[in-house]
């Protein structure tokens, strides 16, 4: 088994269900911390700060880490738009179908998220969606504006279960325009390769880790880096066996990997 030196980790499915704990999850990264292995939390979740990720972990998962330890689709996408206006003379601003976490990124970034002359539509989960946002997302990317999509997840599991995820808001807005957006979260690669250059190692070096086949391994695929496997979330076994291209590894839970 290779030994990696550095992990790329999703969370929702990976190492919790919404609230629900995930003690071989939290078993996993106390052994990489006790053996001075570097981690980055790379997830698609768009609703939080790298703070408010450090929180809950602490709070709900009884898991302990810094805010360098997390790296979002909504920074990932901050970043993106940061070097795009400057690549292409746009005003910074954005009309977002999103929640604060996503905002408040944007904003302490300069992005004027009112202008009615917006440079981008940017959408992500938002837990209060309404028609009105919809159709105003729609009306701006119809005439032309911009069409960013901070990741493709239709679902994200819960407590509840599997519930609607950015993704399938994002599908809203494509289908109603029939413009594709780029997307900035897993699966495009763009997010895991930010990710790398974070961490200071080589492709080779790191592997990613997730409970999803379609954005976490797709997007290490895609990047050009090895890929884990865990059967905590969304992918199942007999769904994976009938693909071409296969994880790296798989396993059942963490307690089976041998750092």
């Amino acid at each position: 088994m290779k030994k990696y030196k550095g992990y790329l980790i999703d969370l929702d499915g990976t190492i919790y269900q919404g609230k629900i704990k995930i003690p071989a999850a939290k078993r996993f990264v106390e052994r990489l911390q006790k053996n001075q292995i570097p981690f980055l939390f790379v997830t698609n979740n768009t609703t939080k700060q790298p703070a408010d990720v450090v929180k809950n972990l602490a709070d709900n998962h009884d898991i302990f880490v810094n805010e360098s330890n997390v790296y979002t689709s909504g920074q990932a996408t901050t970043e993106y738009l940061l070097n795009d206006v400057v690549k292409h003379g746009l005003t910074k601003s954005a009309y977002v179908i999103g929640e604060k976490g996503l905002k408040q990124l944007l904003t302490e970034n300069g992005f004027d998220l009112y202008s009615s002359n917006p440079s981008y539509v940017v959408v992500a989960l938002d837990r209060d969606l309404t028609y009105q946002k919809l159709a105003q997302a729609v009306l701006y990317v119809n005439a032309g504006i911009k069409f960013i999509g901070t990741n493709a997840d239709t679902l994200i599991p819960s407590e509840q279960g599997m519930i609607p995820s950015a993704g399938a808001i994002i599908d809203s807005v494509r289908y109603a325009t029939h413009t594709n957006p780029f997307i900035i979260g897993k699966p495009n690669d763009l997010i895991v390769n930010n990710a790398v250059k974070r961490m200071g190692l080589q492709k080779d070096e790191v592997v990613m880790v997730g409970d999803n086949y379609d954005t976490d391994i797709a997007a290490g695929i895609k990047a050009g880096v090895d890929t884990l496997l865990v059967y905590s979330g969304v992918s199942k076994r007999d769904e994976v066996a009938k693909l071409p291209n296969k994880p790296t590894n798989e396993i059942d839970n963490f307690d089976e990997w041998i750092l």
